[in-house]
């Protein structure tokens, strides 16, 4: 296959795609909500797992006990790897990169595995930029949340626990994140002649694959502060050579945030007579989409009339 291009936009309404680590939206010191790249994959990689793919690149579970109590902990890599493939055989590269392209996240982004004796770098064939909310009218929304239970710090204060805690709950009212990425499915040849015949590198198959969850993670993914996130446009620029190179497409996606339609005129324009083939995913429910390329619809796949 050739290079891919294109872009894939979330949506958000009363919920937050992507928080800091005080709880709200990310954003530059400019003030420019943004979601990154580990926002997108997640979802992928946690439909990946629930359809019983093998994931390495997730976080997963171990009980560790110790003499007088029993908690929980993350896996450790190498721990991680086990469960997927089995013991790891420190003295053979060979092996240990054959388990990895095994794992589906990192066959289409890579991975660092850095273990006694090994450390491998592979750059994944699927490339994201970060993800800039193009939405005008953004707020930043609030809501105190009373716990059902008494506050325990005061008790450990030696108060009289009388009031139950608070928390709260940061959200956006709403938010358009639009992702550029690039596929470059030659990252993988020089696995080839490592691996031999039985390495085909990043296929058709494995494209589409990713095209697939592209469009419908985000929205299969409803945690409590996702619930309101959802993929809601995806543009697929498959090229005809592997010659041509493209910028990120998501600097020239212009949104209209007053009737939330997306105007791709722009890259039309940069990538005019470049592309074998150009489809565009949309939910028709919440965006429109001013374009020429093929449309469809994002939940069903049908094709939209022009």
């Amino acid at each position: 296959m050739k290079r891919v291009y294109g872009v894939i936009g979330i949506g958000a309404k009363m919920a937050n795609w992507n928080a800091d680590f005080t709880g709200r939206p990310k954003s530059t010191n400019s003030g420019e909500i943004f979601g990154s790249d580990k926002a997108l994959k997640y979802p992928m990689k946690k439909m990946w797992e629930n359809e019983g793919k093998k994931v390495l690149f997730i976080k997963s579970w171990k009980t560790d006990k110790k003499e007088n109590s029993v908690s929980i902990v993350p896996n450790k890599l190498a721990e991680r790897y086990e469960l997927l493939f089995g013991e790891i055989d420190k003295k053979d590269t060979k092996i240990i990169l054959e388990n990895l392209f095994r794992a589906v996240d990192v066959k289409n982004f890579g991975a660092t595995f850095a273990e006694e004796g090994q450390n491998i770098s592979i750059t994944g064939a699927v490339q994201f930029g970060q993800g800039f909310n193009k939405f005008k009218n953004t707020t930043i929304e609030i809501q105190d949340i009373l716990s059902p239970f008494a506050d325990s710090k005061a008790e450990e204060k030696g108060k009289e626990a009388k009031q139950s805690t608070l928390g709260t709950k940061i959200t956006v009212n709403e938010a358009h994140y639009f992702y550029g990425f690039g596929i470059n499915p030659r990252n993988y040849d020089e696995y080839k002649e490592i691996l031999g015949a039985d390495f085909k590198g990043y296929t058709e198959e494995d494209y589409q694959e990713f095209k697939r969850v592209a469009t419908v993670s985000a929205t299969a993914f409803n945690t409590n502060s996702k619930f309101g996130c959802e993929n809601e446009f995806a543009l697929f620029i498959e090229c005809k050579d592997d010659e041509t190179y493209l910028p990120d497409l998501s600097n020239y996606v212009k949104f209209d945030s007053r009737t939330r339609e997306i105007d791709l005129v722009e890259i039309e324009e940069i990538i005019n007579g470049k592309f074998d083939k150009a489809e565009v995913y949309f939910n028709p429910f919440k965006v429109g989409v001013k374009t020429h390329f093929d449309k469809y619809n994002i939940f069903t796949k049908e094709k939209l009339q022009a």
